[in-house]
């Protein structure tokens, strides 16, 4: 039976002025998800060192399982410059264990019990994880629900690592500014954000495709179908991890048989939650859960 809910790439931690905090989308997707009723799993590589030691302590307080191979890499880690609290500067170390996860017998064994997976462009950036990546794609079962969310990082990602991630996806995730950088990058000539979605959907296959807009709201598109949710008022703690939330909590709500809107719908207060709290995985209040 397919159990696990995967999410796939990196890990790693942010290094701010006062301290490091927990970050990659894989966690953060899995943890959120996990909180539907699924059976979240982590799957990444840290390195042999104490801030490696460190993340497996930060996943089991967070009740989160994981599987992470330790290899002979730094553990990764993303430098964040705060001096423009208006434009923080990230400096993301792409040599480090994240970059090489190996594909083993025992993930290969994760994949064909995977019932829904979310990955994304970065990790690719590594040669080894790139190609695991894709192998773990590849041997999933064929219900498998494979979620692309993009997350296009700096210079990070290339026209061919893209095409390849959308043609293993079922729902594709990005906001404004990467439709534009792919629109460019396949040379598709502009037109309505709409549009553009519906023509990545008939050239990949697609199920649907998901375009946040910040405070403009999001729009989620299927065969026939379309949503819109406006992105709630509130007072804003923290908005890290707020996107890797929404996307937990919508696979997390629709595999547990919510319509394309009803999720939607609840992935959105989800997301607007964890802006309200410290930290990008907050518990979420049983009432948002429903």
């Amino acid at each position: 039976m397919n159990q696990f809910v995967v999410g796939l790439g990196e890990v790693l931690w942010d290094l701010f002025p006062k301290g490091k905090r927990l970050g990659g989308a894989p966690a953060n997707f899995a943890y959120h998800a996990a909180q539907f009723g699924h059976e979240g799993l982590v799957v990444s590589a840290v390195g042999l060192d104490r801030l490696g030691s460190a993340i497996i302590a930060e996943l089991d307080q967070n009740a989160l399982p994981y599987h992470l191979d330790r290899v002979p890499y730094p553990t990764g880690t993303v430098d964040v410059d705060l001096s423009n609290p208006n434009a923080p500067v990230y400096t993301i170390n792409t040599r480090v264990a994240w970059s090489h996860i190996p594909f083993t017998d025992e993930l290969r064994s994760i994949a064909a019990s995977t019932k829904a997976v979310c990955f994304g462009s970065l990790a690719q950036w590594g040669r080894e994880s790139r190609s695991s990546i894709r192998l773990f794609l590849d041997n999933c079962p064929a219900d498998c629900l494979k979620i692309c969310d993009i997350n296009l990082r700096q210079h990070y990602y290339t026209k061919a690592t893209i095409r390849e991630s959308l043609r293993r996806a079922d729902i594709l995730k990005l906001n404004e500014d990467e439709l534009y950088v792919i629109t460019q990058l396949f040379g598709y000539k502009m037109a309505e954000e709409e549009v553009l979605c519906r023509r990545l959907m008939r050239s990949y296959g697609l199920q649907m495709v998901i375009l946040t807009k910040g405070v403009n709201g999001s729009i989620i598109l299927w065969k026939g179908g379309h949503s819109f949710q406006g992105t709630p008022k509130v007072k804003v703690v923290s908005a890290v991890g707020a996107g890797d939330s929404f996307t937990g909590a919508f696979i997390g709500s629709y595999l547990n048989g919510a319509s394309i809107p009803e999720a939607h719908a609840l992935a959105v207060r989800v997301s607007a939650y964890v802006c309200t709290q410290k930290g990008a995985m907050p518990v979420i209040p049983a009432n948002l859960l429903q």
